[in-house]
């Protein structure tokens, strides 16, 4: 609904992807021969697979239009747009018998494939979240070169005076409301805005040109002036795949539920929910995926396990992603702090400043320790995004199926925990590829109800998949975005087992969110903090534990918040 994509993050892919991208590739040849297959700007044939990841050219710093426009290949650059994970790290700093402890884990660099393998494709999502991510590319650079794809085959088919193989409505939306028209079918059927259903069950689409706007520090949606509405029939099949909190699907009576997990902790089943702090900075991780596992205290002495991740690009070193999880005794209350007096309305500046003021010292504290940069060398790096808090709430579906001739997919179904990519992997190669065979089964003469019926239920399995290797990022200590065979390498020299849990709690946690509100949509609203980018890549791991380390504050303590020290922790960790 806004043009091009605007989704920041770096993603960190499974192998799969790239063999999906090559089953399109095989079938588009195969279908429409290389003169129904676009172009690139260089002349030579658009093929995804290629352009995603080769083993005949290199990954860099560049951007998908670059690519695809053939400025690259001018410029005598063979480029691809993923990198791939050259380095992947994992460090379990947890304390062991109330003491610091460090176990470093370096894994063997995964092996790229040669070449798409189609014999992969439509394999159970929980196998492909099984297995460790092999490329990291970021989010808009792979969206967007889809996307041009697509637009490719729009183009030479308009040009060529035949019916377009594809239509792109990139600033639209499914009517939110009709209001008064003079149009005889809306005065046929019960209509739902721009959902029109059938005496069948199906539903007819109307959507509508928007523009979208900033007011008052949100993004409001309104529609085009002078532009009529666009009938798109009774498809014979749509998928709502609009992200986790759907309006439209809402209109269909489609509702998610929270799921819950149960630690074996003596609470029984809790909602599965974390809160994070993600950024952006500008300094060189490159082709790694490092993530680490630490051990906080709450001042009564309570262990919480805390989790962060980096994620870089290769050969690119202004990439740098970081994301850390707050523990669930902060509160980040800026009254507790001592930052402002009692009763300063929290809609102030001076309370909002001191908010974030202790959301952003905390992010680079905890950013430090996993980068083994020096606190005050990150104060100087520029920052063109965060630290904002997100919270994570798993939530799903009873059913994908809304209409009968309609699915939810991707996140608007369900959604699991972020860091292992997993909502990526599960939308562009679990739902995408359970379309494909819905296709297929159209093809062999299956009725269409049951064709949308196994569609539904597919969908609902590979959701469900991803909730099961979610689950262990909330209650286990180690990453199922490494693998099932490097977990079981990584448990072996730890000596910590991966189904341990830590003390967690809810009350604090609610009582963070009733402080400032999280807002979505403050997702894609840069905040650039000026500095300079740091170019050599980030040390390698020390084998001590930061809480050994000459000039660590052991045992310090502190009031504010929730947060007496314990030993290894800071005050500053702790604000």
């Amino acid at each position: 609904m806004r043009g091009d994509p605007g989704l920041g993050v770096h993603w960190n892919i499974r192998e799969d992807f790239y063999h999906h991208l090559g089953i399109i590739d095989d079938l588009m040849m195969r279908q429409y021969g290389e003169d129904g297959i676009p172009r690139r700007g260089d002349g030579r044939l658009f093929r995804l697979a290629e352009t995603f990841y080769s083993p005949k050219s290199e990954a860099g710093d560049i951007f998908a239009d670059e690519l695809i426009s053939g400025l690259a290949s001018s410029l005598g650059d063979e480029i691809h747009i993923s990198g791939t994970i050259y380095h992947a790290e994992f460090i379990d700093d947890r304390y062991r018998n109330g003491k610091p402890n460090r176990s470093i884990t370096v894994l063997d660099r995964p092996n790229p494939p040669m070449e798409p393998d189609l014999t992969r494709v439509g394999r159970p999502t929980i196998d492909v979240l099984d297995g460790p991510s092999m490329f990291q590319a970021g989010a808009i650079e792979v969206l967007t070169f889809l996307r041009r794809y697509l637009q490719a085959i729009e183009k030479m088919d308009m040009a060529a005076g035949r019916v377009p193989r594809v239509r792109l409505y990139t600033s639209h939306r499914v009517v939110s409301s009709v209001g008064d028209t003079n149009d005889g079918f809306l005065r046929w059927f019960q209509h739902e805005d721009g959902f029109v259903r059938h005496p069948d069950g199906r539903l007819q689409v109307l959507i509508e040109e928007i523009e979208e706007f900033d007011l008052d520090t949100r993004f409001r949606r309104v529609r085009r002036p002078g532009t009529p509405l666009i009938d798109l029939g009774v498809p014979k099949l749509f998928v709502l795949a609009q992200g986790y909190d759907s309006s439209d699907a809402d209109r269909l009576g489609f509702q998610q539920h929270d799921v819950e997990i149960d630690h074996h902790d003596g609470r029984g089943p809790v909602v599965a929910q974390a809160d994070y702090l993600a950024g952006f900075l500008e300094l060189h991780i490159g082709g790694r995926l490092r993530r680490r596992i630490a051990s906080e205290f709450d001042r009564k002495g309570n262990e919480y396990w805390v989790r962060q991740i980096a994620v870089g690009h290769e050969n690119d070193p202004e990439v740098g992603w970081l994301l850390v999880q707050v523990p669930d005794f902060k509160t980040f209350d800026p009254v507790l702090a001592g930052l402002v007096p009692e009763n300063t309305p929290r809609k102030s500046a001076e309370y909002v400043a001191a908010y974030k003021h202790m959301l952003r010292d905390f992010y680079l504290d905890q950013a430090a320790l996993i980068l083994e940069l020096p606190r005050e060398d990150l104060e100087t790096v520029q920052m063109p995004y965060g630290p904002k808090m997100f919270s994570l709430v798993e939530r799903m579906g009873t059913d994908a199926r809304v209409a009968a001739n309609g699915v939810v997919a991707g996140d608007t179904f369900g959604n699991g925990h972020f860091l292992t990519s997993g909502g990526a992997i599960t939308g562009m190669v679990g739902h995408a590829c359970r379309v494909y065979f819905y296709w297929k089964d159209i093809d062999a003469g299956k009725p269409e109800n049951d064709a949308v019926r196994t569609l539904a239920d597919a969908i609902e399995e590979d959701t469900l998949g991803w909730l099961h290797v979610s689950a262990q990022e909330f209650s286990q200590a180690l990453p199922i975005n490494f693998g099932q065979e490097r977990i079981a390498q990584i448990e072996a020299k730890s000596g910590v087992d991966s189904g341990a849990r830590a003390t967690t709690i809810d009350a604090t946690r609610r009582h963070r969110k009733s402080l400032l509100p999280l807002d979505p949509s403050d997702w894609r609203r840069l905040t650039i903090r000026a500095g300079r980018l740091h170019v050599p890549e980030i040390p390698a791991l020390q084998e001590t534990h930061p809480d050994e380390r000459a000039g660590s504050v052991v045992g310090a303590a502190s009031d504010m918040g929730g947060g007496d020290g314990m030993p290894g922790t800071k005050m500053a960790r702790n604000a």
